[in-house]
């Protein structure tokens, strides 16, 4: 079977379906195959030469991790993807990947616990300094670097607040000293924004979430500008990060569907925000494709889309026994701390003491929701009923 030349500009939804696809190596099926495989064999001891083979050991990548990482090359705009085991090991590798002792590490203060705990917990012992910034900064961030400082950790939206930043002004005052920016962008996907064309050097995302789709696997992502890939590379293959094969299968599956899926989550939860936003016991929404939201005029400006995850904040009369009972009274929102998958999810929130820079949080009750596959008018009911068991 001949090689087709694929056309060289393709819209997002046409990647999602193609990229990463070459049927004309396998037999004409349309999926790549799985290959369950550590020993890779030479034809000669002069294939054994590093280079000689384009596969020598299954740690360093087979047809199966090809397709996946292709895939979100052409998506990300990037110059290279690498795999992880999860979204929280995509974070720590990114971060290795271009800090050593000695560096100043600017994080943003809305960042994912996970991520905070790693920067609390492990870069130090390397010797590595921390400072948290308010997400609000924008470029006036300039003010915080140092001469050592060697990266910026952005998230936007925040985890838990849903707070925007301002990327590209972050990115802008990064350049002019020369440190790497690196942003979680789980939340939007490079279908909603796309960070390495906002000046973004490593792109992370839990590929658990919306790349997967089915909450049956947990993978990482990271897509590396040209300058941000060696560093990569190097710690990369060093860590010896490998992703068994039928996850990364199950990971390409999902991504064939994400755009789809994404647009049905982005359109219910803003029906959802819609219908949260009048009851008497709510106090915010906190969603930035909502109109209302503080970080919306941010989120119209750089971002395409939105996805599933929000929060909304209770009244303040509203005590922490309420908000559990308002919990523990749905029955179509699981009560589980993932999200990205077709089900929905709910979660309680406390915002204050989440941060360590910036305003203060509100004190009282919040939820997080992550708006899954269902009928919108089900989904509503069922938090009428987790409303009634507070009263109305």
């Amino acid at each position: 079977m001949s090689k087709k030349t694929p056309p060289t500009a393709q819209k997002p939804d046409t990647i999602l379906v193609h990229a990463g696809r070459h049927p004309e190596d396998f037999h004409g099926f349309v999926n790549p195959p799985v290959v369950h495989a550590s020993t890779v064999l030479f034809p000669d001891t002069a294939h054994m030469a590093p280079g000689a083979q384009k596969y020598n050991y299954a740690r360093r990548g087979n047809p199966t991790t090809d397709a996946l990482e292709e895939a979100l090359m052409a998506l990300e705009g990037a110059a290279g993807v690498k795999l992880a085991t999860s979204g929280l090991n995509a974070v720590s590798l990114a971060c290795l990947s271009c800090l050593k002792t000695g560096d100043h590490f600017l994080v943003a203060d809305t960042v994912y616990g996970p991520t905070r705990h790693f920067c609390d917990t492990v870069l130090p012992r390397y010797g590595i300094t921390v400072e948290y910034y308010r997400p609000d900064l924008g470029g006036a961030i300039r003010s915080l670097f140092r001469p050592n400082t060697a990266a910026v950790f952005t998230e936007a939206p925040g985890s838990l607040t849903f707070e925007m930043q301002d990327i590209p002004a972050i990115a802008a005052a990064a350049k002019e000293t020369g440190a790497f920016v690196l942003m979680d962008n789980t939340w939007a996907t490079p279908l909603y924004f796309k960070p390495i064309a906002h000046g973004v050097d490593l792109s992370i995302q839990a590929g658990t979430k919306y790349i997967v789709g089915h909450s049956d696997v947990t993978i990482g992502t990271i897509a590396a500008s040209a300058r941000a890939l060696p560093g990569l590379l190097e710690l990369h293959g060093a860590m010896g990060v490998h992703i068994a094969p039928d996850d990364v299968y199950l990971a390409l599956r999902g991504l064939r569907t994400m755009g789809i899926r994404l647009e049905r989550h982005q359109q219910t939860t803003l029906a959802i925000a819609d219908w949260l936003a009048q009851h008497p016991k709510i106090a915010r929404i906190r969603y930035p494709a909502w109109k209302d939201d503080p970080g919306h005029a941010i989120w119209a400006r750089d971002f395409s889309g939105a996805s599933g995850l929000f929060g909304f904040d209770f009244t303040p009369n509203v005590s922490k026994a309420e908000a559990s009972a308002f919990l523990d009274a749905l029955r179509l929102f699981g009560l589980g701390y993932s999200w990205g998958g077709f089900e929905s999810l709910a979660i309680p929130v406390k915002l204050a003491g989440v941060r360590s820079a910036g305003t203060p949080l509100p004190e009282g009750e919040s939820v997080r929701l992550n708006i899954g596959l269902e009928d919108p008018a089900d989904l509503i009911e069922d938090l009428s009923r987790g409303f009634a068991a507070i009263g109305n």
